[in-house]
């Protein structure tokens, strides 16, 4: 019903218009079809009579427009104002036309004076407002187990009071192993359900059978209705087995192996056959089931799984015997188990409270865990007695109650020493022969503050190059804390005490989380060669502990600077000079000497000289190394009397860099020379004096270091044993501009170190890059382990030794196209 009227408001508010109005006969009879659906509401327009007619509107009430049919005037009514045919109340079509394919309604209109007679016919449609029914919503059929495959059950069909393809169009079973549906088409009488049986049924294994049939229509969605099957199986057996004893009764001890024989049962059955054969089964819980175990030909109940005393001491089984008939008869018999008790029963432990984590400060004393023992046995064999190893530093304090202990602690606890105990019980009991128990538990030591942070190194030294990139991170610092989580959770800071030795901290930053340190600027290895900062790790302990480390940071040269040319200076800070030579002078005659100085070291500020333009390449030569521009013959009459030299002093860097200088040689005759050179004394007296004044404090300043580090290092050396003596003697046969060559002699070993401005005392710190000299010491019974940090002059970077190369003497592949800066230090003297 509900459906139905959901249906009714569906279908409300519209109009199924006209489909076909065809005039059937003309004169004083004519004839309109109309079709509406069913269900609509009342006062739904059907049609317009009089238009589709062609009658004249003015005159249908004058002349009595009406209906006269008297089966269907109650459904419509005709507007005598308008001809229009209206629905007068809510046509159920089954109701009105019950199971006809089409339901046509006919009406009989009339108008008077004169009389005319019309017809019209209005055709009901169907809508989907029913659903599929049965007679019966339980129906039970009773089947014999005997039953074969294939016999066919007819079934009562649905009913749908709806037509066509709204009606009954299929059926469907639920899913089950012993039935299957078929489905007849009987035409008018619609579909009828047939159940086949498609595998033999078992009262033994199922005794009915519940389905479900359900009907379906063609409406979309489909409606449906359902029928319950009930398919009884009938037996046919009518003797039951009989036991020959009235009670079954037997002793067990517990822990009997399995497969031993409890006892044996007997059932007998009157009836011959299958139906006189008799099986046996137990008729009790899962768990049950589980312990014993029943031939189901012979009777006889085995032991299956473990028997316990102390879980149970008795056991109560009913044991079923049934025939094999079709309908199979079963008579129920109990069987009483005693158990007998023996000692079986290990202690058990139970850890009643524990603390899985402890500090590793608590105290000696400290309760990790309360500990209760039990054993099911009685007497002796439950007297339980519990200790645990010795290697840990735990112990087990008996409690007030019995059995109840509680496990301490009984001496300090270090976590970074161990942090974990797996801490072993052992329990056992007194029996002949005794039986016993382990638990272990696991003690974990929790972290408290305790461990400052440590540095993989200290002191740490770095070397970084000059003219580093801002903002680049230069070297790290690590530490490390034997803590764990925010304990050992480090934050890195440098150490600034605003002291003016520290003022080069104000331009590093370091990354507090991984200690990456950055050089906010960039450094000069001319006016900054060394500094030295602490940094402080910290953990984020409470309270937090920290510790620092010293950072010793030597900055290497790299060839930023371009020789300056220090003589010839003009008046106008130019490099260029004039110089006059008689004219008589011989070959070789010394005319200027070009001086220049590089601010970098090694290669970058090793000076070579050359000649980029001369007048006559026949007349004047330039010493590379020294500047010395000499005459190469001597002057002849054709010879000019003004020469232009063009001096280019480059220094030996990867990227060379260099200036020129330029000398206006001038010839003139002896007597001319002489005042020539009286007056320019006097001239550059006055004009070039500061320029000599600076000149002079450089040269001396160089050459006092220059002692200075030789009478050091002698010193030094003479202070060793006269086999071992290593001296620095200054290389005869070597010239070139502000730059040394020295020789270090150690037994019958010489090495040759060549650089500008090489002092003794300068520079490094022993351990770099894996450049060390081993050198026997006789005063010692070992070996004293000098080393030496080896530079490239061309890149200033720490440099390895060619493999082809030793120190025992110059390579001639690749050796002589480098210089070396070494500076020596003894263990004695560190």
């Amino acid at each position: 019903m509900e459906q139905r009227r959901s249906e009714e408001r569906m279908a409300r508010g519209y109009l199924v218009g006209c489909v076909v109005a065809v005039l059937l006969c003309s004169g004083a009879s004519a004839q309109s079809r109309y079709s509406i659906s069913e269900e609509v509401n009342e006062g739904t327009v059907v049609g317009n009579i009089a238009k589709d007619l062609g009658l004249d509107k003015s005159t249908l009430r004058d002349r009595k427009y009406r209906i006269v049919s008297s089966n269907a005037d109650h459904l419509f009514h005709v507007n005598q104002n308008d001809g229009v045919l209206y629905v007068s109340r809510k046509i159920d079509r089954e109701e009105v036309c019950a199971q006809s394919s089409t339901c046509l309604i006919n009406l009989k209109t009339v108008l008077e004076n004169p009389l005319e007679v019309h017809y019209v016919d209005v055709e009901v449609l169907d809508i989907n407002d029913h659903s599929p029914s049965f007679p019966e919503k339980v129906t039970t059929l009773e089947m014999s187990e005997s039953v074969t495959p294939g016999a066919r059950i007819q079934l009562n069909a649905a009913r749908d009071p709806d037509s066509g393809h709204f009606s009954v169009q299929h059926y469907k079973l639920s899913d089950n192993d012993h039935f299957r549906l078929e489905v007849k088409d009987k035409g008018e009488d619609g579909k009828i359900p047939i159940l086949i049986v498609k595998k033999a049924v078992d009262r033994e294994t199922t005794g009915s059978h519940s389905l479900v049939l359900t009907a379906l229509d063609g409406g979309k969605p489909p409606k449906s209705g359902e029928i319950k099957i009930l398919v009884n199986v009938l037996d046919i057996n009518d003797n039951a087995p009989v036991f020959s004893k009235d009670v079954y009764f037997v002793m067990l001890d517990e822990n009997a192996p399995t497969g031993t024989t409890v006892i044996q049962v007997n059932a007998t059955d009157l009836d011959e056959g299958s139906n006189g054969e008799v099986v046996y089964s137990f008729t009790i819980n899962q768990r049950l089931l589980k312990l014993f175990d029943i031939n189901p030909l012979t009777g006889e109940i085995i032991v299956k799984g473990l028997i316990d005393y102390e879980e149970r001491d008795k056991y109560e089984i009913e044991i079923r015997a049934s025939d094999k008939g079709l309908a199979p008869l079963a008579t129920e018999k109990s069987v009483m188990i005693k158990i007998v008790d023996i000692n079986d029963n290990a202690p058990v432990i139970e850890v009643t409270s524990f603390s899985n984590s402890i500090p590793e400060d608590s105290r000696p004393g400290t309760t990790v865990a309360l500990i209760s023992v039990n054993d099911l046995d009685s007497g002796l064999n439950g007297k339980v007695i519990c200790s645990i190893g010795e290697n840990v530093p735990f112990a087990l304090s008996p409690s007030l109650r019995d059995n109840m202990y509680s496990l301490v602690t009984k001496s300090p606890l270090d976590r970074e020493s161990q942090s974990k105990y797996d801490v072993t019980i052992i329990a056992k009991d007194a029996g002949q022969p005794s039986l016993s128990s382990e638990k272990t538990i696991s003690v974990v030591v929790s972290d408290v503050n305790d461990n400052s942070p440590e540095f993989s190194l200290s002191p740490y030294t770095f070397y970084v190059t000059e003219a580093n990139e801002p903002g680049a991170s230069v070297f790290s610092v690590r530490a490390f804390d034997r803590d764990e989580t925010d304990n050992a959770l480090i934050s890195y800071h440098i150490l600034r005490d605003g002291s003016k030795d520290n003022k080069v901290t104000s331009f590093l930053n370091i990354n507090t989380e991984n200690g990456d340190i950055l050089a906010l600027k960039s450094f000069d290895f001319e006016s900054l060669k060394t500094f030295q900062f602490q940094v402080v790790a910290s953990d984020s302990g409470t309270p937090s502990l920290s510790s620092n480390v010293t950072v010793n940071v030597f900055i290497l040269d790299q060839n930023d600077n371009a020789p300056v040319i220090l003589y010839p200076v003009s008046s106008n800070g130019s490099a260029e000079g004039v110089e006059e030579v008689p004219r008589n002078v011989n070959a070789g005659h010394l005319v200027t000497k070009v001086r220049a100085y590089d601010a970098d070291i090694g290669y970058n500020g090793w000076l070579l000289f050359s000649l980029q333009e001369v007048t006559d390449h026949s007349l004047f030569g330039l010493d590379r190394y020294t500047g010395q521009i000499r005459t190469l013959r001597s002057f002849t009459e054709t010879d000019e009397a003004e020469h232009k030299l063009v001096i280019l002093v480059k220094d030996n860097g990867n990227v060379s860099l260099s200036a020129t200088a330029t000398v206006m040689v001038k010839v003139v005759e002896p007597k001319e020379a002489f005042a020539a050179a009286d007056v320019k004394s006097a001239t550059k007296d006055e004009k070039d004096n500061n320029v000599t004044f600076y000149l002079m404090i450089t040269l001396g300043s160089v050459s006092t270091l220059f002692l200075i580090s030789i009478i050091v290092l002698i010193a030094m050396q003479c202070s060793k044993s006269t086999d071992n003596t290593s001296k620095y003697i200054q290389e005869p046969n070597y010239d070139g501009t502000l730059c040394h060559s020295i020789q270090y002699r150690s037994g019958e070993k010489r090495y040759m170190l060549v650089g500008p401005r090489m002092s003794i005392g300068s520079t490094i710190v022993p351990g770099s890059h894996a450049n060390t000299l081993m050198l026997p010491d006789r005063r010692t019974s070992g070996e004293v382990r000098q080393n030496a940090l080896l530079q490239n002059m061309f890149t200033g970077e720490p440099f390895q030794l060619p493999p082809e190369c030793t120190w025992t003497d110059i390579c001639p592949k690749r050796c002589h196209k480098m210089m070396i800066t070494v500076e020596f230090k003894t263990k004695t003297e560190t």
